[in-house]
């Protein structure tokens, strides 16, 4: 068995992180007794200083022959971050409808939290954001600019269909985590879209009756992330309010260098994209340094998905395992001194050395 995985190492530490973590992903298909063809692409914000786009006009269609990208990060000082967002993620997201994004957020054994009392363990939980339109649809415009009467229009857009498929995967998740599932928006305020929204969940809901259904809007979530993440199992949330509210869940899990998401098209027609949540953190770029364990994490969701889940438990466990020694290299933002490498060439040595269950 074989699977052919595009690689998008991007920009910044995404330069890093990518080329550092594919020889440990390798290593894990092998002992699994499957193989890798990785094909990389070098698009970003070099080629856009270049060629005036961060993607070549057919590298889509290069893409969908794929059977799922692994992206770095995008993103560089020089050019303004709603370009790059425009250049390269929403349009691989949107030409894929990849419209289900799931990021897990977990405390590990190990690791600590800026919030009081928690250990490794207790927070564990998921959110499924929509992906493709809501707040990030590319909808207005901007009229008379410069001038005294200057307008901009933003518009969100919701379907049914795309509001249905990511409130069903999130209903689904939470059906087989046990628990509660966390519907977010801000329904008071937004009289349209959200209460649609609201709507679509109130329907899907009675197709899964052992689901307890719990309502906040985004800025009382938002709160009660850092108060009681504890009692969160699986959110669901628009485009935007999952953006925050995963920014959140990394910075309480103790970085966002840990952090890993998948954007999933679920009907499988086309790949599926798999990244860490950090983005090309333009600061630290450059000096070898930026956590790698987000982007393996992203490693293990991707084995995940193309069914090679025994593969996906091993990357787990060599992360957990590591993170849980006090003595294994770190990267600063977990409080260390060591680098990119050292943290990969350690998950190496323990997968060779190790068991893989």
């Amino acid at each position: 068995m074989g699977y052919d995985i595009a690689l998008i190492p991007g920009d910044g530490i995404g330069r890093e992180v990518v080329p550092t973590a594919v020889p440990l992903l390798k290593e894990v298909a092998l002992k699994h007794n499957f193989r890798i063809e990785w094909t990389n692409y070098d698009w970003g914000a070099q080629r856009y200083f270049d060629e005036g786009r961060m993607l070549p006009e057919d590298g889509l269609d290069d893409l969908a022959a794929h059977d799922a990208i692994l992206l770095g990060a995008a993103g560089h000082p020089d050019i303004p971050d709603h370009l790059t967002l425009r250049e390269l993620m929403l349009p691989i997201r949107k030409r894929f409808d990849q419209g289900v994004c799931k990021r897990p957020t977990i405390l590990f054994n190990g690791v600590e939290s800026p919030l009081r009392g928690y250990e490794g363990g207790e927070i564990e939980f998921v959110v499924f954001r929509e992906n493709t339109e809501g707040e990030y649809a590319d909808i207005g415009g901007r009229e008379h600019q410069g001038q005294s009467n200057e307008v901009a229009i933003q518009s969100a857009v919701y379907t049914r269909s795309s509001t249905e498929t990511i409130v069903r995967a999130a209903f689904e998740a939470a059906d087989e985590r046990g628990g509660t599932l966390t519907n977010v928006t801000k329904s008071n305020a937004q009289a349209y879209g959200m209460v649609f929204w609201d709507d679509i969940v109130a329907e899907v809901a009675q197709d899964y009756p052992r689901v307890e259904v719990e309502r906040l809007l985004v800025d009382a979530a938002s709160m009660d992330l850092i108060r009681r993440p504890h009692e969160f199992n699986v959110i669901v949330a628009s485009n935007l309010f999952g953006d925050i509210l995963t920014d959140i869940g990394g910075a309480i899990s103790g970085s966002l260098g840990l952090a890993p998401s998948a954007n999933i098209n679920p009907t499988g027609e086309y790949p599926s994209m798999f990244e860490p949540v950090h983005g090309s953190a333009p600061d630290i770029a450059g000096r070898s340094i930026a956590n790698p364990l987000a982007t393996v994490l992203s490693g293990a969701m991707l084995f995940s998905h193309v069914g090679e889940e025994a593969a996906a438990t091993t990357v787990r466990n060599l992360v957990a395992d590591q993170l849980a020694d006090g003595s294994a290299p770190r990267t600063p933002d977990l409080g260390g001194e060591n680098g990119t490498l050292d943290v990969v060439a350690d998950l190496r040595e323990r997968l060779k050395n190790g068991t893989l269950d």
